[in-house]
């Protein structure tokens, strides 16, 4: 039985690429749809209940499509082998494009995180959630609902990983969700080795000056609220520190000096 499915099959591709009319192209679409279910339930069952099964389904049939229409044969690979991946794209793609969570929480939950990391910083200790929403500028009620939004935005890691030894089947949900602010690994412990040099033997006032400049991207006069002093006086240390750090790197040039 499966053997005279094959050759019919076999037999729609070679009419397909000999007319490549939609009768079939529609024959192929009916034969491997199941494939189309198969990705979206695999996918579907990684994120929330917001998202409906069908949007995925949809999605992936114009994956299948675009995938019939571009098989060669001559290739020696299977279609479901080289159809897998398209169905799998088109559903990414259209996950993107939905968005599930929406900009403007991740963005509130960027804002609560940062004002609990500049908090931090600056206390030397972990905030209460009073004196993040002093520094927010927010009552109680506006906080609770900026820390809610926060949770929502946060109940899927992005780095989360479904590996279930199958390539293919390796879903992130950096896959997913389009993420501007993502970092290499490599780069972020290259440049935390590089804020622990530069802040070596600095002053705890004069360490917050290079961090919250370089690193929080704050302006002069914004170091000057948080450490409550004068623009004028941040400009004037940070151009001190700067001058004895270049001093300080001057003198190790031979450390790093290939031979």
């Amino acid at each position: 039985m499966k053997t005279s499915q094959a050759l019919d099959i076999n037999q729609i591709w070679e009419q397909f690429h000999k007319t490549r009319d939609d009768y079939h192209r529609n024959i192929l679409m009916e034969h491997y749809r199941d494939l189309v279910k198969y990705c979206a339930e695999r996918v579907h069952s990684k994120l929330p209940g917001k998202v409906e099964l069908d949007d995925l389904i949809s999605a992936g049939t114009f994956g299948l499509m675009d995938a019939i229409d571009a098989y060669d044969p001559s290739r020696g690979v299977k279609f479901e082998t080289y159809c897998s991946p398209r169905i799998k794209g088109s559903i990414l793609d259209e996950l993107r494009s939905m968005d599930w969570v929406p900009r403007l929480v991740r963005a509130r939950a960027h804002q609560l995180a940062k004002a609990t990391h500049l908090l931090e910083t600056h206390l030397g200790r972990k905030p209460t959630e009073e004196e993040i929403a002093e520094e927010l500028d927010m009552d109680r009620e506006e906080f609770d609902k900026l820390q809610r939004d926060a949770t929502a935005a946060s109940q899927v890691s992005l780095n989360t990983n479904y590996n279930e030894g199958d390539s293919e089947k390796d879903i992130r949900e950096i896959d997913v969700i389009k993420d501007e602010k993502s970092e290499n690994p490599v780069t972020e412990a290259q440049k935390r080795d590089l804020k622990n040099l530069l802040t070596k033997g600095l002053t705890r006032a004069e360490r917050l000056i290079i961090v919250l400049y370089y690193y929080e991207e704050m302006t002069m006069k914004e170091i000057g609220a948080t450490l409550d002093l004068s623009e004028s006086r941040v400009s004037q240390m940070h151009s001190s520190i700067i001058a004895r750090l270049k001093a300080q790197m001057n003198s190790r040039k031979k450390e790093f000096a290939v031979e």
